[in-house]
């Protein structure tokens, strides 16, 4: 099992930052239609045999970033709980709008590289406040406020049960991470803009 803050390295090495995910976030389907979604999650998406790979091809139609991390119980429950919330709108009903989009599979990879290794997965089908958390994250990974809520209360109210945030030592790793991977996409931006400005010099 790797540890927490190795897969939150892994999570902040892929994830846009947060203010800009915040700043393009449109209204979403309602927050307790997500949550109940995440409390019917089926026992066969649980199963410690389920194949990460196989069901994001299945559901999905590409491989989400969490299976080559599924090995680890927590990474598999948190991204199959995520799939099955993209996977419940053909199953049960559509949600509006619907969860599918560009960013559904990187919605899956926040609970299972960035829930996940702070709060079990197990938690957040019997903990209220766990559950209203990781349906939170998906929506926000997935482009959306909650349906009803502006941006700063949403953001206000996901910080107030952010368990990353509760955890002085894994927040302040977490922090750094986030940080030196914005340096990295700054100095590639700054590359590119030099290479393109030789370029069309020549």
């Amino acid at each position: 099992m790797a540890d927490a803050d190795e897969l939150l390295k892994v999570w902040a090495s892929m994830a846009p930052p947060e203010g800009e995910t915040w700043s393009l976030a449109r209204p979403g389907p309602a927050l307790d239609a997500v949550a109940a979604r995440l409390s019917s999650v089926p026992r066969s998406f649980l199963d410690d045999d389920v194949s990460i790979r196989a069901l994001s091809g299945d559901i999905a139609g590409a491989e989400c970033a969490s299976a080559a991390y599924a090995d680890d119980a927590r990474v598999r429950r948190g991204a199959a709980i995520g799939l099955w919330l993209l996977a419940s709108e053909e199953i049960v009903e559509p949600l509006r709008p619907s969860l599918a989009g560009a960013w559904a599979l990187r919605a899956v990879d926040s609970l299972g590289l960035r829930v996940a290794p702070v709060v079990d997965p197990l938690d957040w089908l019997a903990d209220d406040e766990r559950r209203e958390e990781a349906a939170r994250t998906f929506l926000l990974w997935a482009g959306f406020l909650p349906a009803g809520e502006d941006r700063a209360t949403a953001q206000a109210l996901w910080q107030a049960r952010d368990s990353l945030r509760r955890s002085s030592a894994l927040a302040e790793a977490y922090a750094a991470y986030e940080h030196r991977e914005e340096i990295a996409r700054r100095l590639a931006e700054a590359r590119a803009r030099e290479a393109a400005a030789r370029y069309s010099s020549e």
